[in-house]
């Protein structure tokens, strides 16, 4: 009699399966090394790994990249204020 093949469980990730971490991965656009750390602190369900990632990604996104000092910025206004005032033209708004 012929059977067919097991069904995975939907809402679990099999790490020996490589067709469900490959689409796993570029779901939510993770490297393998990402997805195996995040597998390894949440655990392989779908939901916790997908909630982990987001965290990650917000992680990455909040820490500041090469945003200039608060004294760079004014003294730029400044210069620019300057500027546009010697040249004779109305200050923008």
């Amino acid at each position: 009699m012929r059977r067919s093949p097991p069904k995975p469980i939907r809402n679990k990730l099999d790490l020996t399966d490589r067709t469900q971490m490959r689409l796993v991965r570029k779901r939510l656009g993770l490297s393998d090394a990402e997805l195996t750390t995040i597998v390894g602190r949440a655990g392989n369900s779908i939901s916790a790994i997908s909630k982990e990632a987001a965290r990650h990604r917000a992680d990455v996104l909040t820490k500041p990249a090469g945003v200039p000092p608060v004294a760079v910025i004014a003294s730029a206004a400044a210069t620019e204020q300057a500027t546009t005032e010697i040249a004779g033209t109305p200050p923008a708004s």
